[in-house]
């Protein structure tokens, strides 16, 4: 079998899971197959000196950048900063994205974990393709690198030979995927059962969540989202929420969009198809019983938001995150 040496390149202050999570699923697919995987895992770095990680957690390098010729995968981690107002932004070093595009030259693929997608946009290789990072910097990306088709919703996404990752927990669902196109979905499925994940997640998968968004800096977007979720099942309209907070419809239109991203109508959706999400997570209840419960009235309507939210039906998804 032709060895495929996969590179994870490291430097300081760099995502701890972002490095220790890919190894540890390429480990679990050596315990599921009866024969050598063929995958040789090393983290590079710029010198042999020990790399400080985020949370401390100091990492030997196995090789240099410099040793390095041809490789197979290249996985690129990611680093943030925090300044002063708790606003994240990725750190990208110079030299670290002069070597990635070096190595990526030869390689048969590229990915990137969480906010290493950063990285690979300001080595040039996510110019005219579809990405995704984690949802904290991803207007960022957007704004840094017009080049580059921003997608913060799924939770990984491939565009031929490129991956890139969103939160730091879905590099298992990226790294899965590698092992997926490399020996197939049932071997990918084999190892997220011995990482106790429910099953390996779809790349549709969103990793949107209503809990999880940014807090607005205005209180009366707050104060509406809180009322969305409140009266759920209500019919919601654009019109119902600037009476809310005694606005036009155009001037909360407008508001939304400065402070979430997305158009009033949007986020209800959203957020309408988050609670389904959780029904179907943690309950036995009909897809026509969580329909109205969310607001959705129909299961056509359900199925509809479904498709576009996170591109799979609600009975696929209860099927695959049902919980117990």
């Amino acid at each position: 079998m032709t060895e495929r040496l996969i590179v994870i390149v490291l430097f300081d202050r760099v995502d701890l899971l972002d490095v220790t999570g890919p190894p540890e699923v390429f480990s679990l697919l050596q315990r599921e197959m009866d024969e050598p995987t063929g995958y040789q895992v090393v983290l590079a770095a710029e010198s042999m000196a020990a790399v400080t990680t985020a949370a401390g957690v100091r990492i030997l390098p196995d090789v240099t950048f410099a040793e390095l010729g041809r490789v197979d995968t290249v996985v690129v981690p990611g680093a943030v900063e925090i300044d002063s107002r708790r606003r994240v932004s990725a750190v990208v070093d110079p030299g670290v994205v002069a070597e990635v595009a070096r190595l990526a030259e030869g390689a048969r693929r590229v990915a990137s974990v969480c906010v290493g997608a950063h990285i690979l946009a300001a080595a040039g290789l996510l110019d005219g393709k579809r990405a995704t990072t984690h949802w904290s910097t991803a207007k960022q990306l957007a704004d840094e690198h017009p080049k580059v088709v921003v997608d913060a919703d799924p939770i990984y996404i491939r565009d031929e030979n490129v991956w890139t990752g969103a939160g730091l927990t879905a590099c298992l669902d990226l790294t899965l995927a590698l092992v997926a196109d490399d020996f197939g979905d049932e071997l990918a499925l084999r190892v997220a059962r011995q990482l106790v994940m429910y099953l390996k997640r779809p790349s549709g998968q969103s990793q949107f969540s209503v809990s999880l968004e940014p807090v607005s800096t205005t209180r009366r977007i707050e104060d509406l989202r809180h009322y969305i979720t409140r009266n759920i099942a209500s019919p919601l309209t654009v019109a119902d929420l600037a009476e809310q907070v005694h606005v036009s419809d155009r001037q909360l239109t407008r508001i939304f969009r400065t402070e979430l991203g997305m158009t009033p109508a949007a986020y209800i959706e959203s957020a309408r198809v988050e609670v389904a999400r959780h029904r179907l997570e943690t309950s036995d209840e009909t897809l026509q019983r969580i329909a109205a419960a969310c607001g959705f009235n129909t299961i056509d309507t359900l199925a509809r938001a479904f498709r576009r939210r996170l591109d799979t039906t609600p009975n696929e998804y209860r099927r695959r995150f049902r919980i117990g």
